[in-house]
């Protein structure tokens, strides 16, 4: 019931979230006559729907060991208070951070993370442009530990979903800068600086509705008039099939695998930053 629940509000949010990029779309294509890139929409349209299918992983292998820690749950939590609400909301914030600059700077996770920023039209249907090998790589092993706090498994997993839906509004250009707001929250002028692919602009910006642990941490970077952002792969791909942007990324890592010749290099290939390469490879390009 939980789970149905779950599953439901992801479909309901999807459903709105596609609803609003269309009509994004419409406006930017037929009433303020500007470029609109309807095959790149198309393709994230279709890569939800495979993402749609491939959350029906079920929970326990989605967020591996969160069963376990709730079992060895270190507090217990009085879910009545909005203080554990504040809490949760917290620790998924800071568990997010650390899971979006691991899937930044991890080849494995970047595999499955990459196509989010292959875009290179920046609006509000690159939201759900994402990787369909999310659970299968074990990404959301980052939230897991939440539950040694004493929240429930169906809260985290419920609380993720509302905090990443609630991305959606931050995909888009035509949204300014908003004042006292850029030092907490994650906007669109933040988040514009972290889908570019301007040397400037790399790996920052990595929260999720906050900005204030890419502050403390020294990954925040402000969005600034003379240097636009140019979206996209640093090495783009020019195509927008869906498959081909799903599947490029694990090639290249394979390929890789395929070239290295110490266990050295297969230990960077997979958990080395995506840039790394192995020495032979370097050769061959």
């Amino acid at each position: 019931m939980k789970h149905s629940f779950l599953y439901q509000l992801a479909l309901w949010t999807f459903g709105i979230s596609i609803g609003t990029a269309l009509l994004e779309g419409v406006i930017r294509t037929f009433i303020l006559k500007l470029s609109y890139d309807w095959k790149a929409a198309s393709s994230s349209l279709f890569i939800i729907l495979g993402r749609i299918f491939t959350d029906s992983v079920p929970l326990a292998f989605a967020f591996p060991g969160i069963y376990w820690f709730y079992q060895h749950r270190i507090f217990q939590i009085p879910l009545e208070s909005p203080w554990a609400w504040v809490l949760l909301f917290l620790a998924l914030e800071f568990s997010y951070y650390w899971f979006h600059r691991a899937s930044h700077r991890m080849r494995w996770l970047w595999c499955t993370h990459a196509v989010h920023h292959s875009s290179t039209e920046f609006n509000l249907s690159a939201n759900y442009r994402v990787g369909w090998t999310a659970k299968l790589t074990f990404t959301m092993l980052f939230f897991s530990p939440i539950a040694l706090l004493g929240f429930p498994p169906h809260f985290i997993s419920t609380g993720f979903v509302v905090v990443l839906l609630g991305q959606f509004w931050i995909h888009n250009t035509w949204i300014p800068k908003l004042g006292p707001l850029e030092w907490i929250l994650n906007t669109p002028s933040a988040h514009r600086v972290h889908h570019a692919a301007n040397d400037k602009y790399l790996d920052k910006n990595y929260g999720a509705l906050l900005i204030v642990f890419d502050r403390i941490f020294g990954t925040y970077q402000e969005e600034q008039k003379d240097h636009p952002p140019i979206y996209g792969w640093v090495k783009p791909l020019q195509t927008q099939n869906p498959f081909r942007l799903q599947i490029h990324p694990w090639v290249e890592l394979f390929r890789d695998l395929k070239e290295s010749r110490s266990v050295k290099e297969l230990w960077l290939c997979i958990f080395g930053p995506p840039e790394w390469q192995p020495a032979r490879r370097k050769n061959i390009i």
